[in-house]
């Protein structure tokens, strides 16, 4: 049976034949004075009552707390402690005073996490905070969130843009000391502490609180623009199902007199300047109708709207339940692309002029590491693909039981993005090279990224194959799911951050659902915006500007900088030691202190001096204000750091340096759950990095 130190906080648990006083002579005497003092106080509130003490017949139960090599002795103050050898801590276990049922090596019996797996707040009023089922709808939830359009549009770009091969050098750097350290650093610090995107950062260091803050406005925006892509989507799987695809040639209602079908001609006999091929004319006159200009909104694109409205109605209830419902949907969204793509894959490579474009794809041209646009581009790619310092890693993790390893779990899970981006490029430079092949024009010609690879080089190259139609729907439905998850992902994490913020507010009835479905509609109305006629264009200033590279670099150097330098790298590689067992690599504690702030700060001051204003097809030039909206949607992000800086250290009280200590120092209630924290519960605080001697003071054992 048990003997408890302690009633209202943490109780010492002890097992042995016997007594259940503790062995030692002086030890027992303060265990007598606490016991008999603290009875009183509850007889006292319980009118009789002695609340939080076993019965006769538990404390005369065996005990083993003669074998703790526990010495008693005094310091400054009057104050006791109690040192605990290393040696013993196998025999020790620290519970939670609300947890019921045994704790082994800081766990419950069952083995799952006791925080991680409901409330803390009283589970007859609040719903129960949620967490995965099991290790593979985390892995998938993770994959369909960095496994995005980026892998397929944007990285097969870069790559034949930055010297093809070559651009693998740069790429790899970034990958080590950037990409696979702020990963696992945002994974981790959500599995320690069990919270969102905003209250991780409150409690390891409430100094740099705005760092949340800056990342739920960067997911704010992203929730808004980049659904608008999967309504573009949803418009061309609608006109896939027929026996000839509207963009194939001319002749519809929305064709000019400039319309010129490519397919089968020389595009170098076409002598009219003002051609156009058809799928650029469905693009820009039947989907988006695009105005002049973004002084020109013109009306709503009704069509697009609908789609809009049916990618958030599909949205809110892959999530509306929280990880039950998410972790169930990952299982087809996650895995669903992969199919697509391998046969894409395959088709692509079968296909006349595919061998050129994966030539031309991969090819190295090594001169092309002297420029600093290509590394530029190499550490933006990172920070894209890998949806670091947004926050949702962060949500994903928090879901996890305490004792996941997420250090397994996220080397693997950033090994398949960089690989799905490097698949997905033989997919589509094979299709571009048969695009060149068929047309008897350079592959510079065809190639594209973003949007124009999507909707326009991609589709005009599927209606140069036998059943056109098929192969259309394969592709835009991979794009749909390779979004959805991503979006609903996005969506998620945000929520999980309010929720953690206000868990009194948003954990009765159905008060979550509730806000999912608010925050849906809100964004719904902001996005159709972008299904207007000069939405394109607002559309434009949101990817460049409010979810840019330079808003995420700025947030990934003081994320390195609160981690590696003010909790201290060594804190966390302890906490990171007592959830998966072992500490990681030095490497990666280097990376956060050194490296990846100096890369991430050197990129930062690079996009700033060679800063160009965006134009739209390299053509159209915004007005001032719309450069000024752009602005003010970059800085509304990276504003939030400094200004909880200063709000921080305004509203705390007591001299400049007691302030610095208080925001400095984690919260009281962070503790260690696993074999460390065993030993010391408050080794977050306090523990040293060696983790063999671990003090537990009165105020923790309640002495």
């Amino acid at each position: 049976m048990t003997a408890r130190f302690g009633g209202g906080g943490h109780q010492l648990s002890c097992s042995r034949s016997g007594s259940a006083r503790p062995g030692n002579a002086a030890l027992r005497g303060a265990w007598r004075v606490s016991k008999s003092r603290r009875m009183r106080a509850d007889r006292s509130q319980s009118g009789g009552a002695v609340a939080g003490y076993p019965s006769p017949r538990a404390r005369s139960a065996p005990s083993l707390c003669h074998l703790f090599l526990i010495n008693r002795r005094i310091i400054a103050g009057g104050k006791r402690s109690f040192i605990v050898h290393s040696k013993t801590a196998g025999c020790l276990s620290v519970m939670t005073a609300e947890k019921s049922g045994p704790v082994i090596n800081g766990k419950p019996e069952d083995g799952r996490d006791p925080e991680g797996s409901s409330s803390s707040l009283d589970n007859g009023q609040y719903n129960e905070r949620g967490q995965w089922n099991n290790k593979i709808e985390f892995v998938l939830s993770v994959a369909g969130e960095i496994i995005g359009l980026g892998n397929v549009w944007r990285f097969p770009y870069l790559c034949y843009k930055n010297g093809g091969g070559a651009f693998f050098v740069p790429y790899v750097i970034f990958f080590i000391c950037c990409g696979i350290p702020v990963f696992f650093l945002e994974t981790a610090l959500g599995q320690f502490t069990t919270e969102g995107g905003i209250t991780c950062w409150r409690k390891v260091c409430p100094l740099f609180e705005g760092i949340g803050y800056a990342t739920q406005v960067i997911e704010a925006h992203l929730n808004v623009y980049y659904i608008v892509i999967l309504s573009w989507a949803i418009f061309y799987l609608f006109n896939c199902f027929t026996t000839e695809l509207p963009w194939a040639g001319c002749g519809h209602y929305w064709n000019t007199e400039n319309c010129i079908d490519y397919y089968g001609e020389n595009a170098t006999n076409i002598t009219n300047p003002n051609a156009t091929s058809p799928v650029i004319e469905f693009w820009e006159r039947r989907v988006l109708k695009i105005s002049d200009g973004i002084e020109h909104m013109g009306g709503m694109r009704w069509e697009l709207a609908m789609c809009l409205a049916l990618a958030w109605f599909i949205c809110y209830f892959c999530i509306w339940k929280g990880p039950k419902s998410t972790g169930k949907v990952v299982y087809v969204t996650a895995t669903f692309p992969y199919f697509m793509l391998l046969i894409l894959l395959i088709r692509g490579v079968t296909l006349p002029g595919a061998y050129d474009g994966i030539k031309f794809y991969l090819y190295p041209d090594i001169s092309r590491l002297s420029d600093p646009q290509v590394w530029v581009d190499a550490g933006t790619q990172i920070f894209f693909s890998y949806a670091i310092c947004l926050g949702c890693l962060t949500a994903l993790g928090s879901y996890n039981s305490y004792n996941n390893n997420c250090y397994r779990d996220c080397i693997m899970l950033c090994c398949l993005n960089s690989g799905t981006s490097f698949v997905a490029g033989f997919a589509i430079f094979s299709v571009l090279g048969f695009m060149a092949y068929e047309q008897n024009v350079p592959i510079e010609a065809v190639a594209e990224s973003g949007p124009g690879l999507a909707f326009i080089a991609y589709p005009k190259a599927v209606t140069m194959m036998p059943l056109s139609p098929l192969w259309a729907c394969l592709f835009f439905m991979m794009l749909i799911f390779l979004g959805l998850d991503s979006q609903f992902v996005c969506v998620e994490s945000l929520v999980t951050a309010v929720v953690d913020m206000y868990p009194e507010t948003f954990r009765r009835g159905y008060r979550r659902e509730l806000l999912i479905l608010g925050m849906s509609i809100v964004s719904f109305l902001i996005g159709l915006i972008m299904c207007m006629e000069g939405g394109m264009y607002v559309f434009q200033l949101f990817d460049a500007y409010a979810a840019s590279g330079m808003c995420l670099l700025f947030v990934a150097i003081f994320e390195s900088i609160c981690i590696g330098w003010v909790y201290g790298s060594d804190r966390f590689y302890l906490n990171i030691e007592d959830m998966i067992g072992y500490k990681p690599v030095f490497f990666i504690k280097w990376c956060w202190m050194i490296l990846t702030p100096g890369i991430c700060a050197g990129i930062f001051l690079f996009f700033l001096i060679k800063y160009k204003p965006l134009k739209y097809n390299n053509v159209y030039t915004y007005p001032d204000w719309g450069y000024g909206i752009g602005w003010f949607m970059a800085m509304s992000s990276m504003v939030c750091i400094p200004l909880g800086i200063i709000w921080m250290i305004w509203k705390t009280p007591g001299t400049f340096s007691e302030r610095m200590k208080k925001l400095t120092t984690p919260s009281p209630d962070l503790k260690m759950r696993g074999k460390l924290g065993a030993l010391s519960p408050y080794a977050a605080n306090d523990a040293k990095a060696d983790g063999k001697i671990s003090t537990i003071s009165e105020k923790e054992t309640h002495f």
